[in-house]
């Protein structure tokens, strides 16, 4: 299996590619993109501060930001002219086509567990408990909040990176792996709230995300994974021994 992933994912690369956009939409989004990050980083460093952070507040309005910044990369595809299919994924036809994504999301995450396990190990990145701590949920409400929070991520943020940037950067270049590697750099970069090692482990995380999106040639499996891990990471920092 592999073999077939790397296969793809070289060859891929032959293939002509059209971007999914147009230029200066995908520089706008970009310079939004980093931006955001800059002041994510910057008040994050306050929020670790305060007794009792909002977090209902910070779920709520990351989620519109998420789905506000979904919208604007589908207004750029359908005035492209691309289908926006192209950047969220072909719909499931049938729970045969569900289960089967869900058990490959379920595959990938475990092998994505290990990797990433050990690339922490190699940046001595002791992991999110202490970055994360004070936006992980208390309380039923933030739970359910943060659940809600985790499937949005799920969807907007593999159509914006592995749906959107990845094909483009892929189409511009004309080399997968370099397309593919530039879309999971700023995906790490746009975690920097996170601490500069975190950057390195997530960078590394969505680059798997990417070979997984190039290998099945839809953003489905990805969304799921993506979802499980952010709802359990979440969960698993407040309510699990350190």
């Amino acid at each position: 299996m592999s073999t077939a992933v790397v296969g793809e994912v070289q060859g891929i690369g032959a293939r002509k590619r059209e971007p999914v956009a147009g230029a200066l939409h995908t520089i706008v989004l970009l310079v939004i993109l980093l931006g955001a990050a800059a002041l994510m980083y910057l008040s994050t460093s306050s929020a670790r501060s305060a007794q009792q952070p909002n977090r209902l507040t910070f779920y709520g309005t990351t989620m519109v930001w998420e789905w506000l910044l979904t919208a604007y990369v589908l207004f750029g595809v359908r005035r492209h002219g691309t289908p926006l299919s192209e950047v969220t994924g072909a719909a499931w036809k049938d729970a045969k086509d569900f289960f089967r994504d869900l058990g490959i999301a379920l595959a990938f995450w475990m092998v994505a567990l290990v990797v990433l396990a050990a690339t922490a190990k190699l940046v001595h990145f002791g992991g999110s408990q202490q970055n994360l701590k004070f936006l992980a949920p208390e309380g039923a409400a933030q739970v359910a909040a943060w659940i809600a929070l985790s499937l949005t991520a799920g969807i907007c943020e593999e159509t914006i990176f592995r749906g959107y940037l990845q094909k483009q950067f892929i189409a511009w270049i004309g080399n997968a792996p370099a397309g593919l590697f530039l879309s999971a750099l700023i995906f790490g970069v746009c975690h920097i709230y996170q601490g500069a090692r975190a950057v390195v482990v997530i960078t590394v995380y969505g680059a798997l995300f990417g070979i997984l999106t190039q290998w099945r040639k839809s953003m489905r499996p990805g969304m799921v994974t993506h979802t499980l891990h952010d709802t359990f990471s979440g969960l698993a920092v407040k309510f699990l021994p350190k």
